[in-house]
């Protein structure tokens, strides 16, 4: 038995892809130097997972952001599930179970990117399609911080005017919450609005294409509400489906569309249609759709709340422009997905970094961290508490990411040698557009982040706890300040010849101090 034994696990070593029976329940011994991946994308802080005890049920839970029935390591071990997993890592051990469907674990290789590349073609293989390239190619701008609730066409169209005076490229511009009419009534609010098809046209002139914000929630006051509850194309609270349910969210309380309903995903495309034709709108941010709102509801379909959350993230599919925070198993879609909303904190900075290797380790390759400066409303209420410093990093974080956005205005809120260092992080994101562009078209076909862990690209080298620093794509090394105060700071190089963003050459592996002053943005770009 034990000959046995030991012959299958030489075999569970070398085979790349070997898959181990599906079981409800799995529990792995962590292996030396094994460092995991997975679950949760706001949890990026605190991946790798091995050691520490740490507990997630993704039952009607993706924190919200994205989430992954997933879990990958550094060794090539890899655990799936079709449905949500209940996670526990102890100091030694890794379980992992579900009440829905079977889980599958397996070893793909010996390393990280062999893992993910398993994992990627087999359960979300990328279908060769791309977000819109201008979310990718140019920086975006959202009225939220500088409108918030008073979304209205003269201070829309100032504030794009404003972009181009104070010499930031355009690219696109979304228009948050509250330009509507109500939840459900998705036209232009008239009393804000007096010619929204010309306000759009002048954007459109200025550069601009033009996103509206919009979600799946319906005000219980309003006639569209009266008719989607007579059609059935709301959720309800009780099984007898006759009375819609009411549902809690940062607004109030709404309805909640259903679409697991095909009339009900049918008539909320037919309302962005509608917008798109009669406007000329190029785009949506799709808002919400997270799964706790659909947990206790009666729906269409008998499906689990995080369906109802990958159903909403569906519709986005129609709409090459467009912008997801919530998201579950829509991995190698052409979906634009966004880290939930960060506080004007140094502490929300450091998260940047890590929780964006998260989302492409889970398959979301076109990712955009969350406003420049953060983009929690609170945190902007008092300009006493604006740090300028803060948001010129957070621009140099955002700079060499898939994306990068804007909403409170630097302008408005920089003196004049913060705003130029803010401006030139727009125009570096600008000129590296085009090979920002080519990494996302890779990954279309491949499925790879764009962004990516250096454990990734330079496996066990001591790499997997490095949460300052990224590789974008293979060759480019980013390594952003995210601390208050820094004007030095080290830089861990991999094995190769860099050259640094002020001309010099290292060779690796290195790890070198360098000074880092407030106008720079450190990065290296390997040449051997």
């Amino acid at each position: 038995m034990k000959t046995i034994v030991s012959i299958f696990f030489v075999l569970l070593v070398v085979v790349p892809g070997l898959r181990a029976q599906p079981g409800r329940s799995v529990k792995l011994k962590i292996e030396e130097n094994e460092h995991w991946w997975g679950g949760a994308v706001v949890d990026g802080s605190l991946m790798p997972f091995g050691r520490a005890e740490y507990y997630y049920n993704q039952y009607a839970d993706t924190r919200g952001n994205q989430a992954q029935p997933l879990l990958i390591s550094s060794t090539g071990r890899y655990v799936w599930s079709e449905k949500p997993l209940v996670i526990r890592f102890t100091h030694d051990s890794l379980t992992v179970y579900s009440d829905f469907a079977p889980v599958e674990q397996g070893r793909a290789g010996s390393t990280l990117r062999e893992a993910y590349l398993y994992v990627s073609r087999h359960f979300f293989p990328a279908d060769g399609r791309l977000p819109d390239s201008l979310l990718f190619a140019s920086p975006q701008y959202n009225t939220w911080i500088e409108l918030q609730y008073n979304q209205n066409q003269e201070d829309i169209l100032a504030y794009a005017r404003a972009i181009l005076d104070n010499g930031f490229p355009s690219g696109v511009l979304m228009i948050d919450d509250n330009w509507q009419t109500d939840y459900g009534v998705w036209d232009f609010s008239p009393l804000r609005f007096s010619d929204p098809k010309a306000m759009i046209d002048s954007l459109h002139a200025l550069g601009f294409k033009v996103m509206l914000w919009v979600c799946p929630f319906v005000s219980p006051d309003s006639e569209v509400y009266r008719e989607l509850a007579v059609r059935g194309l709301l959720v309800f609270e009780d099984s007898a489906r006759t009375r819609p349910a009411i549902v809690r969210w940062w607004n109030g309380a709404s309805a909640l569309l259903d679409l697991s309903n095909p009339a009900g995903a049918e008539w909320y495309a037919g309302q962005l249609d509608r917008l798109q034709r009669q406007y000329g709108v190029d785009g949506f941010k799709l808002d919400a759709g997270d799964a706790g709102f659909y947990s206790g509801v009666y729906a269409h379909r008998d499906i689990l709340p995080n369906e109802h959350t990958g159903l909403h993230a569906a519709v986005g599919l129609q709409y090459p422009l467009n912008e997801y925070r919530a998201s579950w198993k829509m991995a190698g879609r052409p979906l634009a997905q966004r880290l939930r909303d960060k506080e004007h904190t140094w502490e929300h900075l450091r998260a940047l970094i890590p929780d964006i290797l998260a989302q492409g380790l889970m398959g979301y390759a076109f990712t955009c961290p969350d406003m420049i400066g953060g983009g929690e409303v609170e945190s902007f209420t008092d300009s006493t508490v604006l740090d300028q410093e803060l948001i010129v990093r957070s621009a140099q974080c955002h700079a060499l990411m898939p994306m990068m956005q804007f909403s409170v205005a630097p302008w408005r809120v920089l003196d004049s040698v913060h705003l130029a260092i803010t401006r030139s992080m727009a125009l570096l994101h600008n000129q590296m557009g085009s090979e920002i562009l080519a990494l996302a078209w890779k990954a279309a076909r491949t499925g790879e982040p764009v962004v990516r862990p250096l454990e990734y690209v330079f496996p066990h080298m001591g790499y997997h706890g490095i949460s300052d620093q990224f590789m974008l794509g293979d060759s480019i090394l980013v390594a952003p300040v995210v601390e208050k105060g820094t004007r030095s700071r080290t830089v861990v190089l991999p094995l190769g010849l860099w050259q640094g963003d002020d001309g010099s050459r290292v060779k690796g592996p290195a790890r070198i101090t360098i000074e880092v002053p407030l106008k720079r943005l450190p990065r290296f770009k390997k040449i051997r």
